[in-house]
Order: structure tokens, then C-alpha cells, then sequence
């Protein structure tokens, strides 16, 4: 049997000083759906992150493996900076683009797609990125992870994989170095990062805050982790953000 994290809970965010706060979405503000367009936003969950952010007077980002476009498509327009495709594509909380991937091939997500209709998959298109979701099939886990890697490799793209799910993007993009190039800027700079995410991609996350002074909180369960603390679900997440 796999060993569990027996992580203890965060303290009050109120009690951290000059915290800075990276937040993962899937797993960790919304729940895991059977597919990206499937998942339940609560009512007002953007305008409740704006306030958050203006609480830690503008230490808060979104970073997500979803495209920014995506993410605003469920939360609206947000005065918040924000970090999609895990890293590739970085924005201010004034829309100032910080950092942008080149976009994959088209090549990618025709070899994709087509795989993804062959075998009964999700093939999801992205903007700096391309994703096949296996959650329904379960049993072609590695028939996806085989044919993903294959074309990856011979594109020179690195693969991101995640729960029930593997993404081809540019090498380099990974939401530790989102975590890096934010902590640069100000109101980020000089102050205590902490990421809360729920997956293996949240991993690089937790690791360079952990490296900048901070810490990975992570949501649910996994037997190895660079998290310090753990917190059970995404109703505990809201909880503990006091959204």
C-alpha cells in the first residue's frame, strides 16, 4: 500500500505575514469534472478573488495549467495576475503581458485530435498547448502517455501530465518559473510565496516557493510531496482564503 502524506493544516493566513498567494484552479478553487468545460464555478468566485487580492494588497495569481482566455472565460475579466499553461503564458493584473509561449504546431493538435476521436478520448485545444483527457477511459492511460510522448518527442515538446490527463507545451513552462518571474515584480517581491494546488504539476510550484523563502499547501492527498502543509478539500481551500 501507497503511504499517505500525514501533512499538517496551514496556519490562518491571517497570522502569515506579507504572504503572497499562488493558487492553482482545478483541484483547488473548483472542483475535478469529467472534462474542462464540465466543472462548477461558484457564483462570484472571481469578484471574491479580486477582494482577496485586495486584502494582501495585490499578492495573489492564478496559475493554471487552463490558458488565460479559458480562465476568464468562467471567472470574467479579472483585475488579477494571472499564469496559464502551466507558466507559458504570463499576465499582470493590468493585462501586461510578461511572459508568452509560441504557440504548438497545428500539427499537434490535428495528431491529437484525431487519436483523441480514434479511441474515444477528450482532446482539449489550448493556446500555448494541447491536452488529451483519458478521466472517461481510464484503461488507455498509457496508450495516451505512449502516443503523447511519441509526438512530443519528435516535435520537441515537453509533456505535463496531471489526473487523468497528459498536455504537450514548450519546454520550460512549468508553474515554478511563473512562480520565479512573478516574484521579481512588485507587490510580489520580498515577500513569503505560498502555492496551493492539488496535482504532480503543482509540484514545481511548491518547490519554488519552498526555494524563495515560502511554501506548497497541498489539496487532497499524495504519498510524495513537496508540500509543507495539506489541507483535505476545496471547500477547506475557501475556507482557509476566507472566500
Amino acid at each position: 500500500m501507497l503511504q499517505r502524506s500525514t501533512l499538517p493544516p496551514p496556519p490562518p493566513l491571517a497570522e502569515l505575514e506579507r504572504a503572497a498567494l499562488f493558487l492553482d484552479f482545478d483541484g483547488t478553487l473548483v472542483e475535478i469534472a469529467e472534462g474542462p468545460d464540465a466543472i462548477n464555478v461558484g457564483e462570484g468566485l472571481g469578484a471574491r478573488l479580486e477582494a482577496l487580492a485586495g486584502r494582501l494588497g495585490g499578492r495573489l495569481a492564478l496559475v493554471s495549467g487552463r490558458s488565460i482566455d479559458n480562465l476568464t472565460q468562467f471567472l470574467g475579466q479579472l483585475s488579477l495576475h494571472l499564469a496559464g499553461s502551466h507558466g507559458g503564458h504570463v499576465q499582470s493584473h493590468d493585462g501586461e503581458e510578461l511572459q508568452e509561449a509560441e504557440p504548438l504546431p497545428p500539427a499537434i493538435g490535428e495528431s491529437l485530435g484525431q487519436f483523441a476521436q480514434a479511441h474515444g478520448l477528450l482532446y482539449e485545444r489550448k493556446s500555448h498547448g494541447a491536452a488529451l483527457h483519458y478521466r472517461g477511459k481510464p484503461d488507455l492511460e498509457g496508450e495516451a502517455h505512449r502516443f503523447a510522448g511519441e509526438l512530443a518527442e519528435e516535435h520537441g515538446l515537453a509533456t505535463k501530465s496531471g489526473k487523468c490527463v497528459i498536455e504537450l507545451v514548450r519546454p520550460g513552462a512549468d508553474k515554478g518559473g511563473a512562480v520565479r518571474l512573478l516574484m521579481e515584480r512588485n507587490p510580489f517581491a520580498g515577500t513569503t510565496p505560498i502555492f496551493i494546488g492539488d496535482d504532480v504539476t503543482d509540484e514545481d510550484g511548491f518547490a519554488a516557493c519552498h526555494a524563495l523563502g515560502g511554501f506548497g499547501i497541498l489539496v487532497g492527498d499524495r504519498p510524495e510531496t513537496a508540500a509543507r502543509y495539506q489541507l483535505s478539500t476545496v471547500k477547506d481551500v475557501h475556507a482557509w482564503l476566507n472566500l
